[in-house]
């Protein structure tokens, strides 16, 4: 296998080209080439209402389809009506629970996690204040800072409904076993639904071995446009009633739970993702299916980002007074290179605020997993200052933020 060249890959995305140092990657990823090509050829070309007879919908409807068939190759769904796609993961998560809404009843049981994204948190919570369910919560162990699969099987019982978590935490940077998860969840009748965003920038995306019932990510998160797609469970999408109009039946998936339909140019630029991957899966020297080729890309992905991850980790270990919050070292494949810290008598603002100053973009908060940011006390920083870290990102880009925030810690530090 060739190594992954970080020269080719950094000129696939346009906007690196300016020299800034893009490191806010969590909250949104730089755009692939092929995918702004893609939209800009659909709404050239394309932009024609679909259904009609004539040639030009014909033709277009065809590619609407064909964006739907690379979107359920990337994430391997069974079959592409599996893929309901909306404008972002909020939304479609908010979609999924008022479709749940009629099948749950008082006595019923959904369990949340508090590390999630408030996405995967807020609808369910409600979903219980109306349907008179109750609420469970699995929260992180504070000395591991995992969620403990022995905690949640306190929580489950043949009551369990849903349990709804994330992949891997915008926060913690953690990756979550799924799988076993869901193993156990449907042991006891149960579904889940899981929230992939900050995973599946880093990791290729399997829903069927996720074992998962509900799934959802944002591809603006992941080298595409400000798009996301819910992919469920054929048999599990066929139980929920349609949310359109009344002429569009519970059998017509996925149309019943987009209403006013998808947006085709963004969808039709999502095949620029895949595109991408399966490019430097031949570039690497990989062979193979498709998905063989995009496993390669994300598998050379990951080690180039675990080498960047490092660099700040070993760093952050060093340095007196910070406190990460997470794993404080890369292994196994358990992390993300999403990585967030506080600093002992310095506000998380301050730190970023002097990073900015040097075209570099971190960013502080609560990235809208407050409920974590307020039980792990750390409300009174701030939040956290995170650095979430992209494959494109370059060593020096990471040597540079290390030089930059050494520098304003000890600016900052108390005297």
């Amino acid at each position: 296998m060739n190594a992954l060249d970080i020269d080719y890959v950094r000129s696939q995305f346009p906007a690196l080209g300016s020299g800034y140092a893009y490191l806010d990657n969590a909250g949104g990823s730089a755009v692939l080439k092929p995918v702004a090509d893609r939209i800009t050829d659909y709404l050239l070309n394309s932009a024609v209402q679909l259904g009609a007879s004539y040639s030009e919908s014909v033709d277009a409807g065809a590619r609407v389809m064909q964006a739907r068939e690379s979107v359920a190759q990337l994430i391997n769904a069974r079959y592409p009506e599996e893929c309901v796609m909306g404008g972002s993961t909020t939304h479609l998560l908010q979609i999924l629970c008022r479709a749940i809404a009629p099948s749950i009843h008082p006595g019923d049981e959904i369990i949340v996690t508090n590390c999630d994204h408030e996405a995967n948190i807020g609808p369910w919570v409600r979903l219980c204040e109306e349907r008179g369910a109750t609420l469970r919560v699995w929260a992180v162990n504070a000395q591991s800072m995992d969620l403990e699969l022995a905690d949640l099987d306190a929580l489950l019982s043949d009551k369990t409904r849903y349990v709804a978590m994330t992949h891997a935490s915008n926060i913690l940077g953690s990756v979550n076993p799924v799988a076993e998860v869901a193993r156990r969840v449907h042991a006891v009748g149960g579904k889940v639904c899981v929230d992939a965003v900050a995973y599946a920038p880093h990791r290729l995306v399997d829903v069927q071995a996720s074992g998962a019932d509900y799934y959802v990510f944002s591809f603006y998160k992941t080298f595409g446009p400000h798009f996301a797609v819910l992919w469920g469970q054929r048999e599990a999408l066929l139980e929920l009633p349609s949310l359109n109009h009344f002429f569009i039946g519970q059998e017509v998936i996925p149309y019943k739970l987009q209403p006013g339909n998808l947006n085709y140019e963004l969808s039709y630029g999502c095949i620029g993702i895949s595109d991408y991957l399966i490019d430097i899966g031949r570039r690497l020297g990989a062979s193979g299916s498709e998905r063989q080729l995009m496993q390669a890309a994300f598998d050379a992905f990951e080690v180039q980002e675990d080498l960047l991850a490092e660099t700040l980790l070993a760093f952050l270990r060093e340095t007196e007074g910070v406190r990460i919050i997470g794993k404080s070292r890369v292994t196994d494949g358990d992390r993300v290179p999403t990585i967030s810290f506080v600093v002992e008598g310095i506000q998380s603002e301050a730190i970023v605020r002097r990073v900015d100053n040097h075209r570099m973009g971190i960013r502080f908060g609560d990235f809208y997993a407050r409920r974590l940011i307020e039980q792990l006390g750390l409300t009174p920083y701030g939040g956290v200052v995170r650095v979430s870290i992209a494959h494109y990102n370059s060593v020096d880009e990471l040597n540079r933020l290390v030089e930059h925030l050494a520098r304003a810690i000890t600016e900052l530090r108390p005297s």
